[in-house]
């Protein structure tokens, strides 16, 4: 067995070793050979190098297993990135929305707490994730149409949705594309109302409101992402949470390391010093605060080795966020010069913004006659992948049988545009990893399925 000088000497031929595996069996055949006809075009997929491995590997090496120095890390330099005081790493991005929801129940709040029968303004055209804590803690989502070709909620429909009960409104960007953050930052601050940012698709979006320009989850109260493969970037599960707000950052460390009082780090004790001279509820004088429990909370924290991954991601991330506007902005320019752009309505960039793009969401024109769901099965037996907006209408799910008639949520208005959605949206990728040529061919075939199943309505020959 080789014997090496140190452990700095053992982990850097390990590190070297695991470049080699990465080059030679783990590179993107693309990268080598280039794309090919016929090949599957993914809606997302991780695009990563030797860097990653070799640092989830030194985490391994380390076998700390739990938040650690790699997290430590991560959370301070994404932290200075997106422009905020506070980032704290959980296992996922549905946990991210779980915990910044969660916080916003707590005493410490006082009339600001989110109670049961308090209400929340949302929306039904997104990911489930964003309304779930709403109804696990016993609060009702009211639901607010969306507007196309946004797809985001139509801010004037908010003062209606607003009731004696509203407390806060907790919205999504929709596949990068900011919502309309001034309208809606007003309309919070008149009513004091809580906004929480559901940034998990649109990491590194930017929008301006007079003059001042911010990453999209940094204007409101709370902001979240998600790292999970498909995302922005990846660590495999993972999500943050982060505010500048220093009571709130104090409550999502509470609430996401099992509700305790002590702010200890992992794998340190007495780090306020004060570890047995406190008094707490009930308990006796000198209880060890390292045992002391302020909230109901859970264990979310997130592993270093996914950490260790997204500490390479975010060196990568800028990169990132240029080929998904540049891959975005290609696949625009061949659908808008073509036949097919009669037939469907193109996304639109929310006005003083700049998206991150995550996808290229696409509506079929209800007029064409065209059916989508054609359109999507075209594109999937010519190895493009495509998928719908989440849920389309929340409400129409399985999920929602129970609560249906029930005072459990409200709806304001109609969801005329969010139904719309349902039946004629779905999205393709934009991810870094795709090349001019995967782009272009996706184009291609979009325009033939639009034109085919046009021709085939038409009576023409074709399909």
């Amino acid at each position: 067995m080789k014997q090496w000088e140190n452990e700095e000497e053992a982990r850097k031929e390990i590190r070297e070793l695991v470049a080699d595996y990465y080059h030679g069996f783990l590179e993107p055949r693309e990268s080598k050979e280039g794309f090919r006809a016929g090949d599957r075009i993914s809606y997302a997929s991780r695009v990563y190098d030797e860097k990653e491995i070799q640092s989830l590997v030194d985490a391994a090496l380390d076998f700390w297993l739990t938040t650690g120095r790699f997290a430590e890390r991560f959370e301070k330099e994404f932290a200075e990135w997106i422009g905020v005081r506070f980032a704290h790493l959980v296992n996922s991005g549905s946990s991210a929305n779980l915990l910044a929801f969660m916080v916003l129940t707590a005493p410490e709040l006082k009339e600001r707490r989110i109670g049961r029968g308090d209400e929340v303004i949302t929306v039904a055209a997104g990911f489930p994730t964003t309304v779930a804590p709403i109804l696990q803690y016993g609060a009702v989502p009211v639901f607010v149409d969306v507007a196309v070709p946004q797809y985001n909620i139509d801010v004037l429909k908010l003062e209606e949705a607003l009731s004696k009960k509203t407390k806060a409104v907790m919205i999504a960007h929709t596949l990068g594309n900011p919502f309309d953050l001034k309208a809606v930052l007003e309309f919070c601050r008149k009513h004091n109302l809580w906004l929480v940012e559901d940034n998990c698709d649109a990491l590194g979006s930017k929008y301006t409101i007079n003059g001042k320009t911010k990453y999209t989850g940094t204007w409101g109260d709370i902001g979240t992402s998600s790292f999970y493969p498909p995302h922005h970037m990846t660590m495999g599960e993972g999500g943050c949470v982060y505010t500048d707000d220093p009571l709130l950052h104090r409550l999502i460390l509470s609430y996401r390391d099992w509700g305790r009082d002590c702010i200890c780090p992992s794998g340190h004790d007495n780090f306020c010093g004060h570890r047995y001279d406190g008094q707490y509820g009930q308990l006796p004088a000198g209880y060890d605060h390292k045992y002391v429990y302020s909230h109901f909370g859970y264990n979310l924290k997130v592993t270093d080795m996914q950490a260790a991954v997204g500490v390479e991601q975010l060196q990568k991330f800028p990169s990132f966020i240029e080929r998904r506007k540049h891959n975005w902005q290609r696949l625009y320019d061949a659908l808008a010069g073509s036949d097919a752009a009669e037939q469907i309505i193109l996304p639109e960039p929310a006005p003083s913004s700049d998206p991150s793009w995550f996808g290229f969401l696409i509506s079929v024109k209800a007029e064409s006659g065209i059916s989508r769901n054609h359109v999507t099965r075209y594109l999937e037996e010519h190895n493009i992948q495509t998928r719908l907006l989440f849920s389309g209408n929340l409400i129409k799910h399985p999920a929602f049988d129970e609560y249906r008639d029930t005072d459990a949520y409200r709806v304001s208005g109609d969801l005329s545009c969010t139904d719309y959605i349902m039946n004629h949206s779905f999205w393709v990728g934009v991810y870094p990893g795709m090349t001019d040529r995967m782009i272009d061919t996706m184009a291609q075939v979009i325009r033939e399925a639009v034109s085919l199943e046009n021709d085939a309505h038409s009576g023409k020959d074709g399909l």
